[in-house]
């Protein structure tokens, strides 16, 4: 189902979702100049279109901070207290397709062998519309990873530029409820979307895949190790990174919150055991557990890259460490060239 929508009327319905109570998230400008997603009351607010977000949309279902449940010592046993569950319905406006994919790609992983409640819950409660993107950054490469500037993966509803408005394209049965639901600022006037930027040949996902198998020991991570600073700054903007950790954060003795901390398998005390035993002691070992996990051991499990060649990674990083040069390098080794 493809309607067109005018900015003014995506103005009459932002206010008019605001006014009942449904949270609506957009690219806006922070505090400190910067672009992130955040709750906005009126279109005038949202940068549609803009520059990239610095964080992804995974904050948005996964905060970097958050409580589990709370405990307290009754008598002799322990009363818990589980979080409560996200349920104000919200609109994502304007995301990116490649942040929208991310999501998407999380899905997998948050209800693979247990449930993520929380994720799942904000999840429902939560319908997405991404935006095209007009033109891509050099340090975009979600075409380079099988996706596009107007990639629909994850997106309920997709919209695209058309001159002075958008086309809306409902995705989804949610994404059709949206649209069904708030017909009167839609319409069935023909529109054309404007030209997305094309597309540049994808890496050899499978070739890449393979040499990964093969080639745990390599003098590629050594390199990568000697190069990378264990900063982190890569997974958390990734859209897709979704390691956390676990903490008890006490209140006396007799009470206390089980919070989830985003955490990161770049820094060397991820994988301290409690013997002191460090599996991945070096950082070229922690490189190497990262592109793995996002180009060997997620695609085994799940089909799916954990990437969406949102750029993210290439901005961020202070030390050159640039994800789509390491694949075009791992591409060329497959194919049994010198890189």
């Amino acid at each position: 189902m493809t309607k067109a929508i005018t900015k003014e009327a995506l103005t009459g319905l932002v206010a008019e979702l605001t006014a009942a109570g449904v949270r609506v998230i957009a690219p806006a400008k922070a505090a400190d100049g910067g672009t992130d997603y955040r709750a906005i009351f009126t279109l005038a607010d949202a940068i549609l279109g803009g520059e990239m977000p610095r964080r992804s949309l995974r904050a948005v279902f996964q905060p970097p901070t958050e409580a589990v449940f709370g405990w307290e010592r009754k008598g002799t046993g322990i009363e818990l207290t589980p979080a409560a569950a996200a349920s104000q319905p919200q609109v994502v406006l304007g995301a990116r397709p490649c942040d929208a994919a991310g999501v998407n790609v999380l899905d997998k992983v948050m209800g693979w062998d247990y449930k993520d409640d929380m994720w799942f819950a904000r999840r429902e409660a939560t319908t997405i519309i991404s935006l095209a993107c007009a033109e891509m950054a050099p340090t975009c490469f979600c075409d380079k990873i099988g996706l596009s500037a107007d990639a629909t993966v994850g997106a309920d509803v997709l919209l695209r530029p058309a001159g002075e408005g958008y086309t809306a394209e409902a995705l989804t049965a949610k994404g059709e409820a949206f649209v069904s639901g708030h017909a009167r600022w839609f319409s069935d006037e023909p529109v054309t979307a404007d030209p997305a930027p094309p597309s540049r040949e994808a890496f050899p996902l499978d070739k890449i895949e393979e040499w990964l198998e093969g080639h745990f020991e390599d003098a590629l991570w050594a390199d990568l190790g000697l190069r990378c600073l264990g900063c982190g700054a890569c997974t958390s903007i990734c859209p897709t990174c979704h390691c956390f950790d676990i903490v008890d954060e006490t209140d006396g003795t007799a009470a206390g919150t089980r919070r989830r901390n985003w955490d990161t398998c770049q820094t060397g005390l991820f994988t301290v055991h409690t013997s002191g035993h460090n599996p991945r002691a070096d950082q070229a070992s922690r490189c190497r557990q990262r592109i793995l996990h996002k180009f060997e051991i997620y695609p085994k499990r799940f089909e799916a890259v954990l990437c969406t060649g949102c750029g993210r990674c290439v901005q961020a990083c202070p030390a050159g460490v640039i994800v789509p040069e390491i694949l075009d390098s791992i591409a060329q080794r497959a194919n049994g060239g010198a890189a």
